[in-house]
């Protein structure tokens, strides 16, 4: 049996794709000097050439940055927050 879904009609509001995390969703996301300073002004300056890692909640809101990958997947474990992959 198939079900035709209209294309034109999202399946989720932002509101309630947003909320599908429900606190124990997150991804890590690598982000390049600029992109730091442009989606978080508040952060330290980072040096050229140095990739930053973000874990980031289900609803887009940051929660730690990092210079190391493993940082930011351990502080999810910590956290008890279930990573994804992100593509």
């Amino acid at each position: 049996m198939t079900h035709d879904i209209p294309r034109d009609v999202p399946p989720f509001t932002p509101e309630q794709f947003a909320g599908l995390g429900g606190g124990s969703v997150a991804y890590v996301r690598a982000f390049e000097r600029d992109e730091v300073r442009r989606l978080f002004p508040q952060a330290p300056e980072t040096p050229p050439g140095v990739t930053i890692f973000a874990l980031i909640a289900a609803d887009g809101s940051p929660i730690m940055l990092t210079d190391s990958k493993d940082a930011a997947i351990a502080n999810a474990w910590e956290h008890e927050l279930e990573t994804v992959s992100v593509h």
